[in-house]
């Protein structure tokens, strides 16, 4: 080992402080794209003060010189001294990472109970990645301002400028982008309008307008929409040929003593509308943050709209013999918006694209099952009309299955004795899960659903196929399963492949949670990397994520009863347990349990965290631009004159893994 190497004492440990880690790592706080997250940031607060009840105008202006400006007439940024940092709040709010006031979840009263930003990272995404930051705030009599500087240190102290009614409150920011840290940084101006448009629409209330400043005149154009979802709706879908005619409604949690797993205030509101042709539209949003990527919310909607529409079916009797209808036959031509609250979010990364509280599947699909089913039996013509689509649709989809499953069947080999195949013959909804021995197989098995999941347990770790030829890869038996089980022939990077006759949509490595499975998964992504490509390329492989752990959470009190949670890894288990301190759990009350494999699953916990669709987290395996890059490091990693490099590597950058080798 160098001398660099062995040299590893504590003066080598950074401790990343104030606002270091976002400048250090930006792409973990922010999209690098272009700024558009680092203005949603403040438009989300003041947002917050409209759903607060405090805010009628939210005016969002783009400038010439590349900022972008705020303002509100909401409360106004405290600006009191913080009694913790002896400085003033509103300096805390920009400077210092996991501030705020939105984390006081066992105060009923508190306006941000459920509020979007709850990373605690927020308005200093946009102050650290910005040249200049302006805040003014108008509060307490008086106007106020501070400004900061490059890196978001403070440039100007806040300062007393001029007296004001007391009537006047409200809140400026104008910001500059800092271009080192992103690709552009122009705004991307569609998005954003999208954005606001949506935001009048979960606000009736607020008024919402973006101005755009161009050869020094500024045009502008606003949103209201005192109909709120209704209205909005109603524009969105205009000129579509509907099936039915609209369905709204919401539902929210009134008193904690309705339910035993959610929170008073939780609940959502929704629009939905079954349309014959035209462009679909699908939106999803919790507290105001638009999740264009679904998420577990969106889960809970198809959940509970499909069971109410597959039971009005069967008690109408319009089901056909040997005709199952699934999901995707009730989604086909169904156009909604969705906005739910929920009090304590989890998103997947910064952005908040996508939401994966498991807890809000079972949210949604309660509160909308039983007002869809009371309004399809209350309008039995529409209601029947929608069945009728959804019955064609799988139809279609039945006929097209079959017409696929017969073109395959005569050149299909015989499939391995190993592999426990699933009911269904579409391929374009089946999924397989490739296991890590017996044990797991067997659980998998046992959690599954024998309808469109099929499990293909393996033998021990799969062979490194880096370097293995065409010629010799079918020599090793468990790479021969795999192969015939997915139904596509081994082929190389650039050429083309047949992939017609591939029996899944998704192929599913599912590993455990420790050194040793990700050491498989590796070895698996090396053999589809090297010898399947196209099936990447197409988006066909994932990686499933089990959980390492589960934390068992004591009741607190009859309102909220205890609670089994599960997190992906030790970073997951320390947010959770911050999280829970916040909720008002007594620290260390609850037990943390560490799973050692997947076969320590009991089937019901393997298919509610890993192999259910509507609340597994699955990573999808994408190729990146820079394929020369990924075929290096392939090289580098599995190649077997590599030992060397891998050694190396190791010694230079292993220190930055984190591993669990218990």
């Amino acid at each position: 080992m160098s001398k660099k190497a062995s040299t590893y004492t504590a003066d080598d440990i950074e401790i990343l402080e104030d606002l270091t880690p976002i400048l250090h790592r930006p792409g973990m706080y922010t999209d690098p794209v272009n700024p558009n997250h680092a203005l949603v940031e403040v438009i989300d607060n003041a947002s917050d003060e409209g759903l607060a009840g405090y805010a009628k105008n939210v005016e969002i202006t783009i400038y010439e010189d590349g900022s972008a400006e705020v303002v509100d007439d909401g409360r106004g940024i405290p600006i009191d001294i913080h009694k913790t940092k002896k400085i003033p709040a509103i300096q805390v709010i920009f400077t210092t990472l996991h501030s705020g006031g939105k984390f006081r979840k066992t105060d009923s009263e508190s306006v941000y109970r459920i509020a979007g930003g709850l990373h605690g990272v927020g308005v200093c995404v946009s102050n650290a990645l910005s040249t200049k930051l302006e805040a003014e705030v108008k509060r307490d009599g008086a106007l106020h301002q501070i400004t900061f500087g490059p890196n978001g240190k403070v440039k100007t102290p806040l300062k007393k400028y001029k007296k004001l009614p007391l009537s006047k409150t409200g809140t400026r920011i104008r910001f500059w982008p800092d271009p080192k840290y992103f690709d552009s940084v122009k705004f991307d101006l569609n998005e954003l309008t999208a954005l606001l448009r949506a935001k009048a629409m979960l606000l009736p209330g607020v008024r919402f307008s973006l101005g755009l400043e161009k050869n020094g005149k500024i045009d502008v154009q606003s949103w209201h929409f005192p109909k709120g979802i209704e209205g909005y709706f109603a524009e969105a879908i205009a000129g579509q040929d509907a099936v039915a005619t609209t369905f709204f409604g919401e539902r929210y949690i009134v008193d904690s003593s309705e339910s035993d797993s959610f929170a008073e205030g939780e609940g959502a509101q929704w629009a939905l509308s079954w349309t014959g042709d035209g462009e679909i539209i699908n939106e999803s949003y919790v507290n105001m943050i638009p999740t264009r990527q679904g998420g577990t919310h969106v889960s809970g909607l198809r959940d509970g709209v499909y069971q109410a529409i597959k039971s009005f079916i069967d008690h109408h009797a319009m089901g056909q013999r040997g005709l199952k209808v699934v999901p995707d036959d009730v989604w086909c031509r169904a156009n909604f918006v969705l906005a739910c609250k929920i009090l304590d979010p989890q998103f997947k990364g910064q952005v908040k694209n996508e939401l994966i509280s498991r807890d809000a599947f079972k949210l949604v699909s309660q509160m909308i099952r039983d007002p869809i089913e009371l309004w399809l039996n209350q309008h039995v013509d529409e209601g029947k009309r929608i069945a009728e689509l959804v019955l064609r649709q799988a139809v279609q989809r039945t006929r097209s299955a079959q017409k696929t499953e017969r073109k395959k069947s005569s050149g299909v080999a015989v499939l391995p004795g190993k592999l426990t195949d699933c009911a269904s013959e579409d391929p374009t909804r089946n999924e397989l899960f490739i296991v890590e021995g017996d044990s797991a197989g067997g659980s998998a098995k046992g959690a599954r659903d024998k309808e469109f999941q099929a499990i293909l347990p393996l033998k021990g770790k799969p062979k490194n196929t880096w370097q293995d030829a065409p010629s010799s890869l079918y020599s090793n038996k468990e790479i021969e399963a795999i192969a015939i089980a997915i139904g596509v022939d081994h082929h190389v990077l650039g050429e083309s492949a047949d992939l017609s006759n591939l029996r899944y949509k998704k192929i599913n490595i599912l590993a455990d949670a420790d050194v040793d499975g990700a050491h498989i998964q590796v070895l698996l992504l090396t053999l589809f990397f090297r010898h399947f490509p196209r099936l990447i390329q197409d988006g066909h492989i994932f990686i499933a994520q089990p959980p390492l752990f589960r934390v068992d959470v004591p009741a607190q009190g009859k309102s909220k009863p205890g609670r089994k949670l599960y997190v992906l890894d030790e970073v997951e288990l320390r947010t959770l347990e911050e999280k829970l301190v916040d909720e008002g759990v007594k620290r260390d009350s609850w037990s943390v349990s560490r799973f050692k494999g997947l076969g320590e699953m009991s089937p019901d916990q393997l298919w509610d965290t890993t192999l259910n669709p509507d609340t597994r987290r699955v990573l999808q395996v994408t190729y990146e631009d820079v394929m020369e890059e990924s075929l290096d490091i392939f090289g580098m990693m599995m190649a077997r004159e590599n030992a060397g490099q891998r050694r190396n590597w190791m010694e230079t950058f292993g220190n930055l893994v984190e591993a669990d080798f218990s």
